[in-house]
């Protein structure tokens, strides 16, 4: 199996090509700065829940949107890894951050189960919702680690280093 250290660079020239006429690559530039966004004000109320047992109404709701954000840019995102690299999830150059995802979708999902079923009290619920968001942390960081290494690679693309 190729993972993305079997790669020298990040794209193929024909796949650069692809992620830049791709509609998906703009949805995901709105959607991970938004996902972040609400990822901050919903990790705030849960850990005011948390910290004095109020909010708990709206610190769930906080929770369920930020599931809803991922979701929808997980889902984009794959419209948009098939559209590059002709695979909807797990190409080489994305496959660990792909691993990684779906941890996160796994940890946000069981959240939403957990409330849906009252299997979990409210710091239980809580603890879950910062577990999902420590993964998503860790995901996020890959993720940027790749926009970085897509950014070193531009000028190498500009040379014709990537043929």
């Amino acid at each position: 199996m190729a993972t993305s250290t079997d790669r020298p660079f990040l794209y193929s020239e024909a796949e650069r090509r692809r992620r830049d006429a791709s509609p998906w690559t703009l949805v995901q530039g709105v959607l991970a700065p938004l996902q972040f966004a609400v990822f901050l004000l919903s990790l705030a109320l849960v850990s005011r829940t948390l910290a004095t047992g109020e909010g708990v109404a709206l610190a769930n709701a906080s929770v369920v949107a930020k599931t809803f954000a991922l979701y929808a840019i997980m889902i984009t995102g794959s419209l948009w890894e098939k559209a590059v690299f002709g695979r909807y999830l797990f190409a080489p150059a994305f496959y660990w951050e792909d691993v990684v995802s779906m941890g996160v979708l796994a940890l946000h999902t069981a959240y939403l189960a957990a409330l849906a079923t009252g299997a979990l009290g409210t710091t239980g619920l809580m603890c879950l919702a910062l577990s999902a968001y420590a993964t998503y942390l860790v995901n996020a960081g890959q993720f940027l680690l790749k926009l970085r290494a897509a950014r070193l690679q531009a000028p190498a693309y500009a040379m014709g280093a990537a043929r």
